[in-house]
């Protein structure tokens, strides 16, 4: 039985997929090819990159014009800028891949005698330079995680490709595609014989495109899904199907696993006779986050970055990015954790992210929490949403100033506390949605457990600027509209220098807002 893959290029037997083909224009890149072009395909980790390469070669080999080889060069990663070393190991995974795809022995031989007759620095133009004059058939060479190579490792390999490009096709391969997760102009290459960075662009100034593997769209997502109905018999719910898409905005490793975690994972999914429904894919969607899988952890792992903190931080408080350096926000795009939304704007790529990226951040101050009596709840087992304020109340005139130093990011270190506070209360029996944009000035949370939803806004006062009750009460207004509730919370963060310690300063009082919806302002 096949299945959903999250793990590596997909094996047709093996995996629902769609034709790795269709996800790109295979005219216009068999055109670069008949054109002798050098060119670069991009995309973030985990969307299909290395299975579209391979079907390429594939059908190049099953065409007959060409001989193409496919070779994954994260082998010579860490050599680090070792060049002989490097190169050795980037010239060996290329024989071998030969060997492996298209029966040829000969190019371990010729290794040999390029590094004897070129050095480190010319073995890998040597080794192509024979091969090509040798081959029967023009070459087309596709070379994976190039950009896990650095440094002087990464410039030696580069310059011997852009060095042997004039011999091309008969002395130098017909086309070579680099690929990796960042566009190639993005690259800074830092390397110990260079006293600056070198951009990827004037290292490998052949380049002739850059190409974009992008996700599924939606139409995409539900041939994907329905691949295992047609295969079990099992259904989506409609709902289920929809949802699928809204989580992941086509992110092809999230829909992948959101969907075999709710169909061969979860005790009710492996059912064929029930249906996949909206309740399986939320459950499954939790699970993932919670347990923060490979894919999920590897993002989380990002927020570390200074220039990916340069972007995230003032995005979930609601801040203008200010002088965000372009070379940050491309980075951050090629990763995949942000994309633009239709007028151009920066967001964070899906909703997935969206709760995964603050939910990562508010970890530090989760674990540093002292242990607190649930006395949010109710004799029944509900949450008492009066019950709570008081608790939170208490806990952050005790708590709140030494567990802002645990905070990663200092400008929403208060954001991240009162999160780690709720999800203590949440404990795995409801669940805490946030809504955050760049430019709004806000972070939104909506708490759900059991019957009770709560919707609550936070804002920050800040040195220099105007208290933001006003502006605070008029934008809950229009949260708690589009959540259906007649109230909910405004906490405003005093962050101004000079106040008083937060245990004298942090008061709560009723409000209105404009609408006339009944608010608790909390002042901490």
């Amino acid at each position: 039985m096949r299945f959903f893959n999250t793990e590596g290029p997909i094996r047709p037997e093996d995996h629902y997929h769609l034709p790795p083909l269709s996800r790109w224009d295979l005219d216009a890149i068999l055109t670069l090819i008949d054109q002798k072009k050098y060119f670069l395909l991009h995309a973030p980790r985990q969307t299909g990159k290395t299975s579209c390469l391979l079907a390429l070669m594939e059908h190049l080999n099953r065409e007959g014009r060409y001989r193409a080889v496919y070779a994954n060069l994260e082998i010579a990663q860490t050599a680090r800028e070792d060049v002989p070393r490097a190169m050795r190991a980037v010239c060996g995974t290329i024989a071998a891949a030969a060997r492996l795809y298209i029966g040829d022995d000969r190019l371990f031989d010729w290794n040999e005698i390029a590094l004897a007759t070129r050095g480190a620095d010319g073995m890998l133009g040597s080794l192509l330079e024979t091969w090509s004059q040798q081959s029967p058939q023009p070459l087309v060479l596709l070379l994976d995680e190039v950009d896990a190579l650095v440094g002087d490792t990464l410039i030696t390999l580069l310059r011997q490709l852009r060095a042997g490009y004039i011999q091309r096709p008969h002395a130098f391969p017909q086309t070579v595609i680099l690929c990796g997760v960042r566009d190639l102009r993005d690259y800074r290459i830092h390397a110990s014989s260079e006293s600056e960075p070198i951009t990827g662009g004037s290292a490998f100034n052949i380049k002739a495109k850059s190409l974009r593997l992008g996700d599924f769209d939606a139409d995409e997502v539900l041939r994907l899904l329905l691949e295992h109905t047609n295969e079990t018999g099992q259904v989506f719910t409609p709902e289920a199907l929809d949802r699928v898409w809204e989580l992941t905005l086509g992110q092809p490793w999230l829909v992948n696993a959101l969907a075999y975690r709710a169909c061969f994972e979860l005790r009710e999914g492996r059912d064929r006779s029930r249906p996949i429904t909206l309740d399986l894919i939320e459950r499954a969607k939790e699970s993932m986050i919670v347990e923060r899988v490979t894919h999920l952890d590897q993002l989380a792992h990002k927020l570390q970055e200074p220039r990916v903190r340069r972007i995230i931080e003032p995005m979930l408080a609601g801040s203008a990015l200010g002088e965000a350096p372009e070379d940050d926000r491309d980075y951050l795009l090629d990763l995949g954790l942000l994309r633009r939304d239709g007028s151009g704007g920066l967001v964070i790529a899906n909703p997935i992210y969206r709760e995964v990226l603050p939910r990562a951040l508010a970890s530090g101050p989760q674990d540093s929490l002292p242990a607190i009596n649930p006395s949010w709840l109710a004799p029944d087992g509900s949450l008492d949403a009066e019950r709570l304020l008081d608790a939170f109340l208490d806990f952050w005139r005790q708590h709140g100033e030494p567990l802002l130093k645990s905070a990663p990011y200092h400008e929403i270190a208060p954001h991240l506390v009162l999160m780690a506070f709720l999800h203590r209360v949440t404990n795995g029996t409801g669940s805490l949605e946030r809504e955050y944009a760049i430019g709004s000035g806000r972070m939104d949370l909506c708490l759900r457990y059991g019957g009770l939803t709560l919707g609550i806004e936070l804002k920050v006062w800040r040195d220099g600027r105007p208290d933001p009750l006003d502006d605070g009460l008029k934008q809950l207004d229009a949260y708690l509209a589009g959540l259906g509730l007649d109230s909910g919370w405004l906490v405003i963060f005093d962050r101004r220098s000079g106040q008083p310690p937060i245990e004298e300063r942090t008061t709560s009082l009723e409000q209105q807002t404009p609408a006339g919806r009944r608010v608790t302002l909390i002042r901490a």
